[in-house]
């Protein structure tokens, strides 16, 4: 068995070994994974965080040892907190990384990958937060453009959203909104929601497509065109500009 880990602030993860492939997500500096393929150009991997499958580039990332890979999976993970910073490396080199990047082994503002050594001196997240931390962080993204696939300020899609703001708060949360929608307990009414439960929205055949972070007084942070606040009801997403509803209402989940 083959490890690795992301050693670049943003990689694609391909849905076909090809660089014209549609991007079904993105690995962050520091996501660890384990190589189910791998060919000349290409490895189909599967991520450690959330068992997410996909292609990636093999000049975008190192191997790593077993032993590295499975001290990793014990550490609890810390996590870069701001919006964009950078890292530096031995030789004083830069490199820019998003939020929620993870810094293995980060001890007095250093970290290592194999035998490299770097040096990180921003605000960094590793406990789990209250959900008014959620609510906090999830601020962090509005106005970020909408990406398919996307999981940073920069461009981000709807459950790549509820994904990074839970992460960075120190809960794990699948990839796509219709796997989050099997996580946590089923709540029947709007009114038993908290701010920081989350609400998933379906379309005509029944499929949940869409999720966004609940806010108090019937309001919802999602992305959607941008990371954006709209009105919620028991018939879905309200959306203030368009003066329609958007996104019809499936379930209400509270994850903590």
């Amino acid at each position: 068995m083959t490890y690795g880990i992301c050693n670049l602030s943003i990689v694609p993860l391909r849905a076909e070994p090809t660089h014209t492939s549609e991007m079904i997500s993105q690995l962050l500096f520091g996501d660890d994974f384990v190589v189910l393929e791998k060919t000349k150009y290409w490895s189909k991997i599967k991520i450690s965080f959330d068992g997410y499958e996909g292609f990636i580039d093999n000049k975008q990332f190192v191997e790593i040892s077993k032993d590295f890979y499975e001290k990793l999976s014990l550490e609890t993970a810390i996590y870069t907190g701001e919006f964009i910073d950078f890292i530096t490396n031995s030789t004083n080199e830069l490199a820019t990384i998003a939020i929620g990047a993870r810094l293995p082994f980060f001890d007095a503002q250093k970290f290592f990958i194999n035998s490299k050594t770097f040096q990180y001196q921003g605000k960094v997240f590793s406990d789990k937060m209250t959900k008014n931390d959620i609510i906090q962080n999830a601020f962090t993204f509005l106005n970020a453009p909408f990406l398919w696939g996307g999981k940073t300020p920069f461009g981000i899609d709807c459950s790549g959203f509820t994904q990074m703001v839970y992460k960075i708060c120190g809960y794990k949360l699948f990839r796509d909104a219709k796997q989050q929608a099997k996580q946590g307990e089923v709540l029947s009414f709007i009114e038993e929601s908290e701010p920081g439960d989350l609400a998933f929205f379906d379309n005509e055949e029944g499929e949940i497509i869409h999720v966004g972070i609940i806010l108090k007084d019937y309001h919802i942070i999602h992305a959607h065109g941008k990371v954006r606040i709209d009105t919620l009801d028991h018939s879905g997403i309200f959306n203030q500009d368009l003066q329609t509803h958007t996104h019809k209402l499936r379930v209400i989940k509270k994850i903590i």
